[in-house]
């Protein structure tokens, strides 16, 4: 008995268009998750750059910000940033304009629509000490570096950060979700449908058992009991949606192995006197690759889901840490405003995200089918 080679499921996959859209749906998400610190205009760690002045603007906002340094912090090593974003050694005020008075820097600070106030800094407050000994050109051209135009091409949410940056790091936790609510559910699912499938009797009703009691809780009633359990957290919650997602690939596989556990080259394998987990892991897992990958594409689209809402709910990810689903959270109420785009955005992303892995799911079990 044989299965597809990869380079035979993927020239079959590729000849499908909803298949290459998917897959090119997958990849760029992956992407900008890896370089999301590198991508985000806001590279600070979860994209939690503050501007409460600038609340819930809409997509192409434009705005000038002067970055008034802060107390400086060692700065971490370049691949820590890379991975968790650099830290913030500034203050930004937003302003609609400035000039230079005597050694002072006049500001006209942004409140809000048609209303500012103005402010005053020294230069002592915005140079460092080796600035403070050059010339007052020198001086004022080094301060012009502090202030930036900077557009928001998405907008900003309701405490002034911005959501095209918090959206390009929020892909890392989807992403992250899936690949370790797969791992989970594929682990164990994998193991207890094997030893359930193969030497069934006993063993095979103990599982039973276990899945169909869990088969009847609410996966996200089971989700909030472990979450209780283990506590709410980044890895936390990932753990707990794993946790949950066994029982359809445990039910799966325990079907598949029960199948093939009768084939003949089965029984040739154990009359050559093969020990049962080789015959499991060298004869059987091989022959039931294409159902278990299309079990692990479903389950990462539910892993999504799930984690989407359980930060909508509250029990997720918690702030500031950006996730899609929080985002949904904070911004629902925008959506009877003049402001949609900031809840639908992220409830577009999630949409675009799960939809790419249920068509890969449907172009894998096509491709896998040999009828």
């Amino acid at each position: 008995m044989s299965y597809s080679a990869p380079s035979s499921v993927l020239q079959k996959l590729l000849q499908r268009p909803s298949a290459i859209v998917a897959l090119t749906i997958i990849t760029l998400t992956s992407l900008v998750a890896i370089f999301a610190y590198v991508l985000a205009p806001d590279n600070t760690p979860a994209g939690n750059t503050l501007i409460v002045e600038l609340s819930a603007h809409p997509p192409g906002f434009t705005k000038q910000l002067l970055y008034l340094p802060a107390r400086q912090a060692s700065m971490p090593p370049k691949l820590t940033r890379w991975f968790s974003g650099t830290p913030a050694n500034f203050k930004v005020v937003p302003i609609n304009g400035y000039y230079f008075s005597n050694n002072s820097l006049v500001v006209y600070h942004y409140i809000d629509d048609g209303l500012q106030d103005t402010l005053t800094y020294t230069t002592k407050q915005l140079l460092s000490p080796n600035q403070l000994t050059a010339t007052t050109t020198q001086q004022q051209a080094a301060i012009r570096q502090l202030i930036r135009q900077r557009t928001f091409y998405l907008g900003t949410d309701r405490y002034g950060r911005d959501i095209l940056s918090r959206l390009l790091i929020g892909a890392r936790v989807s992403l992250a979700v899936g690949f370790v609510a797969v791992f989970l559910s594929l682990t164990i699912g994998i193991l207890l449908g094997c030893i359930a499938g193969y030497y069934g009797g006993v063993i095979d009703n103990m599982v039973m058992y276990l899945i169909n009691i869990l088969w009847a809780m609410p996966t996200l009633l089971l989700v909030f009991a472990i979450t209780l359990t283990i506590g709410k957290g980044f890895w936390e919650i990932f753990v707990a949606i794993g946790l949950t997602m066994w029982v359809g690939a445990a039910r799966l596989i325990r079907g598949q192995v029960l199948v093939l556990r009768e084939m003949e080259y089965i029984t040739a394998a154990k009359a050559l006197g093969l020990g049962d987990m080789r015959i499991i892991f060298k004869h059987i897992l091989p022959n039931i690759a294409g159902p278990v990958m299309v079990i692990a594409a479903s389950n990462f689209a539910a892993a999504i889901l799930i984690e989407a809402g359980l930060s909508f709910l509250g029990i997720g990810v918690q702030p500031p840490q950006p996730s899609w689903g929080l985002m949904i959270k904070e911004h629902y109420s925008f959506l009877l405003t003049n402001r949609p785009l900031l809840a639908l955005i992220p409830g577009i992303a999630i949409m675009l995200l799960v939809y790419a892995f249920n068509i890969l799911g449907n172009g894998l079990r096509d491709a896998l089918d040999t009828r």
